[in-house]
């Protein structure tokens, strides 16, 4: 008896947990913002940016840097995988240094903003 009632508390637990982080989530704008995918490392550190530093940033996002989208206002976004769609974030990562229309969810958290990659859309010159 005492099994059957903690697996029933645990699964409650769980119901309740996976309904908050939805309850969060679904506190988060879905938008669309276009700028240029730029490794966050080197952006930060030395402003660096544009055609002459694609080759780095690339290989600085395949080494694990994070990648941030540098708006055409001067903003940067911190962009993060959607775990129930990863190809869209993937593909940024082929990106760097060019310019993008990426649609996801917004968010802000100590300071940080982010963004969700739910879709992305490369512009023309």
């Amino acid at each position: 008896m005492i099994r059957k009632i903690s697996a029933l508390v645990a699964v409650a637990v769980i119901a309740i947990s996976l309904n908050a982080s939805a309850h969060e989530m679904s506190k988060h704008a879905v938008s669309t913002l276009s700028g240029e995918i730029v490794d966050t490392g080197c952006y930060l550190g030395h402003a660096a940016r544009g055609a002459s530093h694609i080759s780095c940033a690339g290989k600085c996002i395949n080494g694990g840097m994070p990648m941030g989208l540098l708006t055409n206002q001067g903003a940067l976004y911190l962009l993060t995988m959607n775990h129930d769609n990863p190809d869209p974030y993937n593909k940024l990562k082929e990106m760097a240094g060019k310019k993008v229309t990426v649609t996801g969810t917004l968010m802000t958290r100590g300071g940080v903003k982010g963004m969700d990659v739910a879709s992305i859309k490369p512009m023309t010159k």
